[in-house]
């Protein structure tokens, strides 16, 4: 059975595999994500080849704090109510800074970030020191991994895991354009 929060010593080695550039699997308040440093192209190129997706549409990224997600988007004609009013749990859709690159915003001018409760989220982001990339763990076309067997199944032993349980939510994350607040993903 997996517990509530993870342990040190495998926050220390999946923090360890991020910055080697390494994909790992660990879970989300609603279903299981494949996450990586966001800094390094070459880590998502091989979530993207994992879930067989194509780099323009972009990933979301993922953090504890909103401090960890601030150097990828900028607040511009955001309402700082509406920030306060999703966050944490709603993936905001944001105005992306220059420098963040194409392979994490794709062909948009913004990009998908969520600021999270999960404890196995907050423990590992803090860790790592920053925000990761998040997208959901399967392959195009297929369900959303709500379990560890499904992510073994998909993905075989070759993708470390961060061993905590999932959230309480029964779906992925809503999905919010922070600019106009369109609700784009129930």
């Amino acid at each position: 059975m997996l517990g509530r929060h993870p342990r040190r010593q495998e926050l220390r080695q999946l923090v360890a595999h991020l910055r080697g550039g390494g994909v790992i699997a660990y879970p989300t308040e609603g279903v299981w994500g494949l996450g990586c440093d966001p800094r390094q192209r070459k880590a998502l190129r091989r979530i993207l080849q994992l879930k067989k997706r194509p780099q323009q549409k972009g990933v979301l990224l993922i953090a504890g704090r909103t401090s960890e997600t601030s150097r990828y988007w900028s607040d511009a004609g955001v309402p700082a109510a509406r920030l306060a009013a999703y966050w944490p749990g709603t993936t905001l859709v944001l105005p992306a800074r220059a420098q963040v690159p194409v392979w994490i915003r794709g062909r948009h001018h913004s990009v998908a970030v969520r600021v999270s409760q999960h404890p196995g989220v907050c423990a590992l982001t803090r860790a790592f020191g920053g925000a990761i990339v998040s997208t959901s763990a399967n392959r195009a076309g297929q369900q959303p991994a709500r379990d560890l067997r499904t992510i073994r199944r998909y993905f075989g032993t070759r993708i470390p895991v961060l061993h905590a349980r999932l959230g309480g939510q029964r779906r992925p994350s809503r999905i919010v354009d922070a600019l106009t607040g369109q609700i784009l993903r129930r």
